[in-house]
């Protein structure tokens, strides 16, 4: 579609736009709205530079979008249950987001986007890659897509989540963390694109293989997802943002700054029931 009240500056080909001509600060006019949202959907993440907006401001564009999710283990400011934490400095045992992954993937509904802003960050490094999930499906043979159409996988959160957030004062005992079965590719609800739907973080297995088969196939699958071809970088400044599509994009928190500080708020929007 054409732009005519924000200027949209793809970084690949194939995943990933800048936007230009937005303060997310105040509300979007119904126009500037719907082409963001259309940029969002082509695009598969799109990313905002020099926003300085509130809390309430960032919880007010996810909204836009849908319901906002609360983290099913990490806790969330006081009176801002649904905004996420990321921060990372020289105290820190493990980075948010350092590996291939959609967020949430363990919930029978996973988020639709996730809107990250990040107020500090490293004098260098820090970089997020994303990954077109439609670009790895369609590089696929097609003996390839037709086996793994017939797939459910199991997406678990129980050895990501259980005792992560302790040093936060968080006490699990006797929680249960969300798991789910969702089919290996998904289609979109709204694009009607196919998108791989596995990803290293949550996913366990590949429900009806033996043991040994499962992990031969997710093994090459996130190999598949881990190559250049399917990225893009993004560079981060203070008071960048970053919205991307959960349903059809994994991304890759880079953790190479250590001991510096990164810190930034997120928030998540829900989805809907993967088919």
């Amino acid at each position: 579609m054409g732009y005519t009240s924000i200027q949209v500056t793809p970084l690949t080909p194939t995943i990933g736009a800048e936007i230009q001509g937005v303060d997310l600060s105040r509300p979007l006019e119904q126009q500037q709205f719907q082409e963001v949202k259309a940029a969002f959907l082509k695009h598969q993440v799109i990313f905002f530079r020099d926003q300085e907006i509130t809390v309430d401001e960032h919880k007010a564009f996810g909204r836009l979008f849908g319901e906002l999710l609360i983290h099913p283990a990490a806790p969330g400011p006081e009176e801002h249950p649904e905004i996420f934490v990321l921060h990372t400095d020289e105290n820190s045992k493990f980075a948010e987001g350092n590996a291939w992954h959609s967020d949430m993937s363990c919930q029978e509904e996973p988020p639709l986007g996730s809107i990250l802003h990040l107020h500090q960050v490293p004098s260098s490094g820090g970089d997020t890659l994303f990954a077109s999930m439609y670009a790895a499906y369609e590089a696929l043979s097609e003996p390839m897509k037709v086996f793994l159409s017939g797939l459910t996988a199991i997406h678990d959160s129980e050895r990501v989540y259980r005792g992560r957030y302790a040093q936060q004062g968080v006490d699990d005992t006797g929680k249960i963390y969300p798991s789910a079965e969702h089919p290996v590719i998904r289609t979109h609800p709204e694009s009607g694109r196919k998108a791989l739907f596995v990803n290293s973080a949550f996913t366990s297995r590949i429900k009806g293989l033996k043991r040994p088969e499962s992990r031969s196939l997710l093994r090459f699958l996130y190999e598949h997802i881990a190559s250049p071809d399917f990225h893009c970088r993004f560079k981060w400044a203070p008071n960048s943002i970053a919205f991307w599509d959960n349903r059809c994009a994994q991304h890759f928190a880079t953790w190479d700054y250590y001991p510096e500080v990164r810190h930034g708020l997120r928030v998540t929007v829900r989805g809907d029931r993967p088919y």
